[in-house]
């Protein structure tokens, strides 16, 4: 028998409806449950606001592109009408027909059109990329403007996904499709217009092949934009399950979950894939009438040039310069079909990516705190519905007190350090530092507040002082090494082989995972946030080393709030205030001596604790 998961990353057949059988049109808003977790996905209206202000601020880069491509298009126009008139002299009086001047000039004509399609594609290229430049930066600008708990709780897969596939998506519409359908625009105006001089009469017969396009891609479109939507989605969803299984891979391992891991991810690969058919099948039904609208312009030309050529109306140069043009009119034509299909799909990523600006302004709360106490009142909070992790706590940290978290493994000690964090905010009730509730504040102005250091560190590639200093870049080297001193690793920085500038993380000098939390450790000395939460900020250090390094941090934050997760209950016993946690509840609050004297939970783990050191 399978079991059956509960857990947010797990994709219950709910989560993302199968799509419509056959080709029916899919329902506006299928797939997307607006009150799930996930960030929110922009409407029509939004992207077509944002589409356009694109358009403004750009403008004289798309008026440079089809400014080129008017050119161009002009170019590709001569040699047609050349040499129809070349096969007309031809058919009349063949000594008159001067082949050379014509070849010269169509040769002329096709160097000055290689020309200007060059430029077109480079300006193209040029103005794409500054416009994804802007969209990175923007929505880069939004992530950090948020609060933490909702990037927090998009996941890491969700926004890895809106950042590397819907971002290459819309590189594609902004780079690509945006420029070669107004080439394509421009081409087929400039074609019809050339027609209508040449002889009028061919206008219908090139012409009559839209109404198949126009009903065909109504019926496409109307179905399209949102199914590529879901598509795009559940492509994220299947990109959540496979990074959460990369990241837990030791887990995953060591519990024996493979088939769980693989079953969550057949599910989900396997709703993506539906949805690609779908999108496929729209597709398949779409280019055959697209494809007919290329064949009706040549046969009708032909036919209506041999009636008038036979009522002796119509010469041989217009029939040929007429069937040249229709043959030219194919390429924007497909164009214009194959790259608007792809402009829906990066349209889909656009509405994506602006998502992020449509996050429920009551979720930001942008005030000042005013003040440094830490205030819970009535503070609940659970992974699942129903089932609360912390149930009614409230407390208050005055500014400046040292507080340790105690309580056995699974009392809500770590849960209780994200909400006082703001990575989480509670179910009910609240959490404020100077009277702002942490979890709704912008993540940079709640960081300059309140930091949480866990055991996980991450060493980016750089050098060791960049590392450092990446929440004060304006650091002197000698706040640097005070602050490397301040942590215990002094000693073995000043070793490295180039000191502070020595490259560190991937493909530079080694750093063992003690150092790694030195590293962060010195980090949030430089930040000097008021608040700081150490989650087993020390865990990887050896008793002694940490026992010294949490005596060093003591003096270097002396006046500072500081709230520790305690799992070392040596860390406890220097504590002002000592908050026991038991099955979401604070159970008992005082000092060591305090609760030693209470003979209650905390003098049972110390006692504990003393007996296993």
């Amino acid at each position: 028998m399978k079991r059956k998961f509960t857990n947010q990353a797990y994709l219950p057949p709910s989560a993302f409806p199968p799509p419509p059988r056959g080709t029916a049109r899919v329902p506006k808003n299928f797939g997307f449950d607006r009150s799930s977790s996930r960030l929110p996905i922009a409407g029509n209206k939004t992207v077509n606001k944002e589409m356009w202000n694109l358009l403004k601020s750009h403008r004289k880069g798309f008026f440079i592109v089809a400014l080129l491509e008017l050119g161009t298009a002009g170019c590709a126009l001569i040699s047609p009408k050349v040499f129809g008139n070349l096969l007309g002299k031809l058919s009349t009086d063949p000594k008159s027909a001067q082949i050379s001047l014509t070849v010269a000039i169509a040769g002329v004509a096709l160097l000055c059109q290689t020309f200007f399609a060059y430029w077109t594609r480079v300006q193209a290229s040029t103005l794409g990329e500054f416009v994804l430049s802007s969209l990175r930066e923007r929505f880069l600008e939004r992530v950090v403007e948020l609060p933490p708990n909702i990037v927090e709780r998009a996941g890491s897969g969700e926004l890895l996904s809106r950042t590397t596939t819907d971002v290459d998506h819309v590189t594609w519409a902004v780079r690509d499709a945006i420029p070669i359908i107004t080439i394509c625009l421009v081409s087929i105006s400039t074609i019809v217009v050339a027609i209508g001089l040449s002889a009028p009469i061919f206008m219908t017969a090139v012409l009559v092949g839209l109404p198949f396009i126009f009903a065909a891609s109504r019926r496409y479109f109307r179905r399209s934009p949102q199914a590529y939507r879901v598509e795009s989605s559940s492509y994220a969803l299947m990109n959540s399950v496979l990074v959460e299984s990369t990241e837990s891979g030791r887990t995953v391992e060591a519990l024996r979950l493979g088939e769980n891991r693989i079953e969550r991810s057949d599910a989900a690969l396997g709703r993506w894939i539906e949805w690609e058919r779908y999108t496929l099948r729209l597709r398949s039904q779409w280019f055959p009438f697209v494809e007919i609208s290329y064949i009706l312009p040549l046969s009708v030309v032909i036919l209506i040039g041999s009636h008038y050529f036979a009522l002796g109306t119509m010469t041989i140069a217009q029939i040929t310069t007429a069937l040249l043009y229709s043959q030219m009119m194919i390429d924007p034509l497909e164009g214009i079909m194959w790259w608007f299909d792809e402009l829906q799909s990066g349209r889909a990523s656009l509405s994506r990516i602006l998502g992020i600006h449509e996050v429920d302004e009551r979720e930001i709360r942008d005030s000042d705190p005013d003040g440094f106490d830490v205030r819970g009142k009535d503070v609940r909070y659970g992974y699942k519905p129903g089932i609360d992790v912390l149930k009614g706590l409230s407390f208050l940290i005055e500014p400046g007190t040292r507080v340790a978290i105690v309580g056995p493994s699974g009392a809500g000690k770590s849960t209780l350090g994200k909400l006082l964090a703001g990575i989480q905010t509670p179910r009910s009730g609240e959490v404020t530092v100077g009277g702002s509730q942490i979890g709704y504040l912008p993540v940079e102005k709640a960081r300059t507040h309140v930091a949480l250091v866990t055991q996980e560190h991450h060493i980016f590639v750089g050098t060791l002082r960049q590392n450092i200093t990446l929440a004060h870049p304006d650091a002197s080297d000698q706040e640097v090494w005070d602050a490397l001193t301040a942590v215990d690793a002094f000693d073995w920085a000043k070793d490295l082989p180039h000191g502070l500038e020595t490259i560190v993380g991937t493909g530079g000098e080694r750093v063992l995972a003690a150092q790694a939390q030195q590293i962060a450790l010195a980090r949030l000395v430089l930040a000097d946030p008021h608040t700081l939460i150490l989650d087993e900020a020390t865990s990887l250090l050896d008793q002694r080393a940490a026992r010294h390094l949490e005596s060093s941090l003591s003096a270097v934050l002396k006046g500072r709030t500081v709230i520790a997760i305690a799992h070392r209950l040596q860390t406890a016993h220097d504590a002002e205030i000592i908050a026991v946690v038991e099955d979401g509840k604070v159970t008992e609050w005082g000092s060591h001596d305090q609760l030693m004297l209470a003979q209650g939970p905390y003098s049972l783990l110390w006692q504990s604790w003393r007996d296993e050191s």
